[in-house]
């Protein structure tokens, strides 16, 4: 695996791996590891500028529900079974070891020993289960699991009611939080809301305090089992506006600055002591025309759909958003996924784009409603107004805030069109999962054949018929144009002189920093 870290503004382009299979007998070693005394005690305090608010929900891991910004906060605060780590995007963690039975039906995980939570609590299978089971986000993973059982204190079965493929994708990697666990016994004594007050975990780091909309303080876990952290207190100060987190990157307020616009990311090249690292290559942005399952919606035309995507200069969008470093696509599904089935982006041509708008009865274009934005892009959302703009569809931008966003989207009450982003993990049968089929937390609508045919390829365990199935929906869904995809998103983010380890794509791909025990400062 090939780690990207790029000091320059467009040459931006790494290899990222998609999320592993687990074969018939998937059992994966690795050595127990514990803090040596003679590794060196946490110093120094390192502070990160980051673009949207911390909600508490991400405090704990099983409110996850199909984004992966959470993971911020739990790989600070929290661990997992299995997740990803660098050089391996199923890393054996809290699990030392797992076995799948040959029918694919069983799989058995060997839990690591004399690990504690932050609180004293020691860690044990009943853990495993409680977490599992409180978890909201997982309902496919939920649905195939008929029963777990806790064999002894450190080893746990999943008996599934039926062979699941995926059910390492799901559970493995940043698709779900399910296999990241918290302590039972404190989890019942405080309730879910207490717990995000006050999160324990079993991670690198514990929590301190979070002040809302201003910042979450950590102070490193010096029992924690892979290594003890190098920096003693991490802090993440919430700063939603770029020119203000460039700022503080050039005061020295802050290390690294997530997220910069271009012009303050090309101003910050002019500085010898800052350093530009471009990261990403998760998330696909792309518009969902929400209102196309509406028969009375001009959306509901193909040829209305076909005409947004031909009107958009990808390219330019690239150019003006990330400098040039975003890759136009032709699908909801990074190129490197395992399944994806590669599909180029329609071309920039607004002669057709008009063409087909005359041919579905709107030459002049039509009153297009509201323009909903994945925050905090919402100059993304502005580029693609104008564009649409230019074949007289006329939109009304609602911002939001980001977890009014997200709540509002799962709750299905967004209207018109949204240029949303999805960021989900694993491969290309998990990334549709919250989208396309038509019970999707974020799908406003479905079509019969693709949902039966996305149902049918979680049950195939012969990896050529699967494949076979999931390239069908993707070439079935560009056919149908059911999404207008932009590009697979990669962005500048700034880095402070004191900061010799960022962590950036250290997991490739996952585009911020971690894991966060291996983020370095300077030594004096």
């Amino acid at each position: 695996m090939r780690r990207c870290f790029v000091v320059a503004a467009a040459g931006v382009l790494c290899a990222l791996v998609a999320g592993a299979l687990v074969g018939e007998v998937a059992a994966q070693q690795r050595p127990a590891s514990k803090p040596e005394a003679s590794q060196a005690k946490p110093e120094g305090e390192m502070r990160w500028a980051i673009y949207v608010t911390l909600a508490p929900q991400w405090f704990d891991p099983a409110e996850v529900m199909g984004q992966i910004t959470p993971f911020w906060v739990l790989y600070a605060m929290h661990d997992a079974l299995v997740k990803p780590m660098p050089g391996n995007l199923m890393t054996p963690s809290l699990a030392e070891s797992w076995t799948v039975s040959p029918d694919q039906r069983v799989y058995e995980f060997k839990l690591r020993e004399g690990l504690k939570f932050h609180n004293g609590d020691p860690f044990t299978a009943e853990d495993v289960k409680f977490s599992f089971h409180r978890t909201k986000g997982a309902k496919i993973l939920k649905e195939k699991v008929r029963e777990i059982t806790i064999v002894d204190p450190y080893r746990v079965r999943f008996q599934l009611n039926e062979p699941f493929p995926d059910f390492m994708a799901f559970y493995g990697t940043l698709t779900t939080g399910a296999g990241w666990v918290v302590p039972k016994k404190y989890v019942e004594k405080v309730g879910d809301e207490g717990f995000k007050k006050n999160p324990i975990g079993l991670g690198p780091y514990r929590f301190v305090s979070h002040t809302p909309g201003v910042e979450l303080v950590m102070e490193a876990n010096e029992g924690y089992w892979r290594k003890v952290p190098s920096v003693k207190r991490l802090v993440f100060k919430v700063v939603p506006e770029p020119t203000t987190r460039a700022a503080m990157l050039k005061r020295g307020e802050v290390d690294v600055a997530y997220m910069l616009d271009a012009p303050q990311a090309l101003e910050l090249q002019k500085d010898p002591s800052l350093r530009l690292a471009f990261s990403g290559g998760i998330g696909i942005a792309a518009i969902d025309f929400l209102d196309m399952w509406d028969p009375k919606s001009p959306w509901a035309d193909k040829r209305v759909r076909l005409a947004a995507n031909y009107a958009l200069d990808r390219r330019a969008i690239s150019e003006l958003e990330t400098l040039g470093a975003s890759k136009p696509t032709g699908s909801i599904i990074p190129r490197t996924f395992e399944f994806a089935l590669p599909i180029e982006p329609y071309p920039y041509d607004p002669v057709k784009a008009k063409q087909l708008m005359a041919e579905a009865g709107y030459p002049n274009g039509f009153d297009g409603g509201e323009l909903h934005v994945t925050p905090p892009f919402f100059s993304r959302g502005e580029a693609v107004m104008n564009y649409l703009g230019a074949l007289g569809i006329k939109f009304r931008m609602r911002p939001m805030e980001r977890a009014a966003f997200f709540a509002a989207w799962a709750a299905k009450k967004l209207k018109g069109v949204c240029v949303c982003g999805s960021g989900l993990y694993g491969n290309a049968a998990t990334r549709m999962s919250e989208i396309v089929p038509s019970d999707g937390t974020y799908a406003y609508g479905g079509y019969p054949d693709i949902d039966a045919l996305y149902k049918q390829q979680a049950v195939e365990t012969d990896r050529k018929k699967r494949e076979a199935m999931l390239h069908q929906i993707q070439q079935t869904l560009h056919e149908r144009v059911r999404f207008a995809p932009i590009f697979e998103f990669l962005w500048p983010s700034g880095i402070g002189p004191r900061v010799e380890e960022p962590a950036l794509l250290l997991i490739n791909p996952y585009p911020w920093s971690a894991p966060l025990e291996e983020v370095r400062l300077k030594r004096k």
